[in-house]
């Protein structure tokens, strides 16, 4: 799937999000500005890194609307949503946090990571294994750079392939 990052102008509040799935099929997502990283970048970092298969662009790689799996994974009552949706949820926010933060702390993305698990009542993802230095973080850092170094009314496209299931 093709995820098509749009810059709008510089005085937008959101930027906007296209995805184009390998069937030809789209969807499309607005993206808050938020200083950083957006958030549904960092899922393709997250989704991109780990052997995970029901996470957002997963899903919507498959043929579920976008903001429908966003009203979802973010919905009060957790019992309804994927157990390894939630664990990639609070794993993108785990590194959001590092992300706001400027400089990674292993033990509190993991913290921060299980905590968000805890809070939706599902398990959180096993990391251990996997340095996540490397293979989250600063692929989040790499792909900020280039978010950063898009103009505005410009986009990023990225190419997306989902894990069988």
């Amino acid at each position: 799937m093709l995820l098509i990052a749009e810059k709008r102008s510089s005085s937008d509040k959101y930027d906007f999000l296209r995805f184009v799935r390998n069937n030809g099929t789209t969807s499309a997502a607005q993206m808050p500005r938020q200083g950083i990283l957006p958030h549904d970048l960092i899922h393709f970092v997250v989704e991109s890194a780990l052997p995970l298969r029901h996470g957002f662009l997963s899903q919507v790689a498959r043929g579920a609307d976008a903001e429908y799996v966003i009203q979802q994974v973010h919905n009060y009552d957790q019992s309804t949503v994927d157990e390894e949706a939630a664990q990639v949820e609070a794993i993108v926010e785990g590194l959001q946090t590092q992300l706001w933060a400027g400089d990674f702390d292993h033990d509190m993305f993991i913290a921060a990571a299980d905590a968000a698990c805890a809070a939706r009542g599902k398990r959180a993802f096993d990391l251990s294994g996997v340095d996540v230095r490397a293979s989250l973080y600063e692929r989040a850092l790499a792909l900020f750079n280039q978010w950063q170094e898009t103009p505005f009314h410009k986009s990023l496209s990225l190419d997306f392939n989902p894990r069988p299931v």
